[in-house]
């Protein structure tokens, strides 16, 4: 179906339709409805390359996200599912162009985040951590009123065109099943070990496993690592754990579980000792496979990261309703069910 044929089924012209697809200029009410009838009755969608070709320009989309290698290689599983996807797009008029910060450099963000204002931007694909550090931009977003998905995190209080991630709260709750399905009786405490706590799906995480605590009378201590400057190593781990030696084991609410079996093995520690945390980057596939992590909880960050992408496309080249939430499913990594 062409808009051509669009304008002979309803015996009208080509600029009509227009007027009508375009939602510009008169029309009268009954030519409108006989040609939006022809529309849905045909399924009929715009060609994008024909209307960025209208417009002298291809769409222009952008990913402001930390640099791939941080977060031990999580951001690098997104940037691979979002450059997939703009691979797929490209040949329809669409340019995709990937910002990278240093999460952990305050100056890092402000220079990106500055580049995404002055590059005029058709659609912004973010991941909202960080929060207190990134909400004056998203607001800024908004107001100039480009188009965000956000991929990883939500960030309560603003309404993207969609949400792509978990549920937080029922993975941490999830995590805490985990935990006493592993452990069977729980009588020493469990820790949780807060890092990025400025980052909403990491709060919301842990006050799932609290829940799932509370609810099932097992003790929990959190240390949270609020400081944003630097990720939570391998020595601060160890000396935790070296200062509460009663624990039965540990819940990371971010990709470092790998630190925290490294921290166990430094101590070695002869009593068993439950780890359970998040994201199947290589490190933490490794400790699976050899028995020093006993879960991990994925995200699958290059389906949102494409999925971010394609939702862009669809709404914005394709002027398509699109869900305001795509929820990740959790999926569980236990050492049988990992491959090397």
């Amino acid at each position: 179906m062409t808009v051509h044929e669009i304008a002979a089924l309803a015996g009208v012209s080509i600029g009509t339709v227009d007027r009508v697809l375009h939602k510009r200029g008169r029309v009268s009410a009954e030519t409108r409805a006989k040609i939006e009838a022809i529309i849905e009755k045909y399924q009929f969608t715009p060609n994008p390359i024909a209307r960025s070709l209208k417009r002298n320009r291809p769409y222009r989309f952008c990913a402001l996200v930390p640099q791939r290698d941080q977060d031990a290689g999580y951001w690098g599983q997104i940037i691979t599912g979002i450059e997939r996807a703009a691979g797929e797009i490209k040949p329809l008029g669409v340019e995709t162009e990937i910002i990278e910060y240093d999460r952990y450099n305050p100056k890092s963000f402000e220079k990106a985040s500055c580049a995404v204002s002055a590059g005029k931007y058709d659609g912004l694909l973010f991941a909202p951590i960080m929060q207190k550090r990134t909400r004056s931009f998203v607001e800024r977003m908004f107001a100039e009123k480009i188009p965000l998905v956000f991929a990883d995190s939500d960030m309560p209080g603003t309404l993207p065109l969609c949400v792509i991630g978990q549920d937080s709260f029922r993975g941490g709750y999830l995590a805490g099943r985990l935990f006493h399905l592993f452990a069977g009786t729980v009588s020493a405490p469990a820790a949780v070990l807060d890092a990025h706590g400025d980052d909403y799906n990491i709060t919301r995480r842990r006050e799932g496993f609290l829940s799932y605590a509370k609810e099932n009378n097992f003790p929990v201590i959190v240390r949270e690592y609020s400081d944003n400057s630097s990720d939570i190593s391998v020595e601060e781990i160890a000396r935790f754990l070296d200062e509460e030696r009663h624990l039965s084991g540990l819940f990371i609410t971010n990709s470092m579980a790998h630190r925290a079996a490294e921290a166990v093995k430094q101590l070695k520690k002869k009593e068993p000792f439950l780890l359970v945390g998040y994201d199947l980057i290589p490190s933490n596939r490794q400790m699976l496979l050899q028995g020093s992590i006993n879960a991990i909880i994925s995200q699958r960050p290059g389906e949102q990261g494409r999925e971010a992408v394609l939702t862009l496309f669809r709404s914005v080249a394709l002027e398509q309703a699109v869900e305001p939430k795509l929820e990740i499913p959790l999926d569980v990594y236990i050492k049988e069910n990992t491959y090397s």
